[in-house]
């Protein structure tokens, strides 16, 4: 079912419905007040909230707005994807704070733990060697990557994974983790060629195999 949403004030009508207990916002959205406008609703509800994309790059520059509204949530989570070029435009600076090291991927852990820390939020850190973070000081390192999910739209498939996850109750710590791998497998399920409209098709198969193993 689709349903066209015009406005902050459309979405925040349709997010009192109490079912509605998981939101993506971000891809496709475009930049600016609008996007913000939409993730101030969303983040003042009660949904588990997943940021993505033109989301992310919204409040580059305005990441205290972003942290003060996280702050004021109660319990559900929020979950941020970004990759390389959304986290430097987010969290412009903090790399020159976080503890160096002698291997990228430590220095991509620090980076990430020093987001969720100082959000409140669960950090997805994509690209090759994804690192998911949580504010408590957790972190999990997934290498399950195909190159072939350097694909247009493959993120956004990402955050709707992450969502359905948290939508069907799972903690967000487990539900970027899992996403993460799952998008992973089916993208090599699939091999060369894929499109981002090809991982929805493949994720029930894969799901069938884990329950299979």
């Amino acid at each position: 079912m689709l349903q066209r949403i015009d406005s902050a004030d459309a979405l925040e009508v349709m997010l009192s419905d109490r079912r509605m207990n998981a939101v993506v916002v971000g891809p496709g959205h475009g930049t600016g007040g609008n996007t913000r406008a939409e993730v101030e609703v969303v983040l003042k509800s009660g949904a588990a909230t997943v940021l993505d994309a033109d989301a992310i790059t919204s409040y580059g520059g305005r990441l205290d707005e972003l942290i003060s509204l996280v702050h004021l949530r109660k319990s559900r989570p929020v979950v941020i994807t970004p990759h390389d070029g959304e986290y430097a435009r987010l969290f412009k600076g903090l790399e020159d704070k976080a503890e160096s090291g002698p291997e990228a991927v430590r220095s991509k852990c620090a980076r990430a733990l020093q987001a969720a820390c100082l959000t409140g939020a669960f950090i997805v850190y994509k690209g090759p060697d994804t690192v998911i973070a949580a504010p408590d000081g957790r972190v999990i390192i997934n290498a399950n990557a195909p190159a072939t999910l350097a694909t247009a739209g493959a993120g956004d498939v990402l955050a709707g994974i992450i969502a359905g996850l948290l939508a069907q109750g799972m903690g967000p710590m487990m539900s970027a983790a899992a996403a993460v791998w799952l998008h992973g497998a089916a993208a090599g399920r699939f091999g060369p060629g894929l499109i981002a409209e090809d991982l929805p098709e493949l994720l029930p198969a894969v799901l069938r195999e884990l329950a299979a193993s």
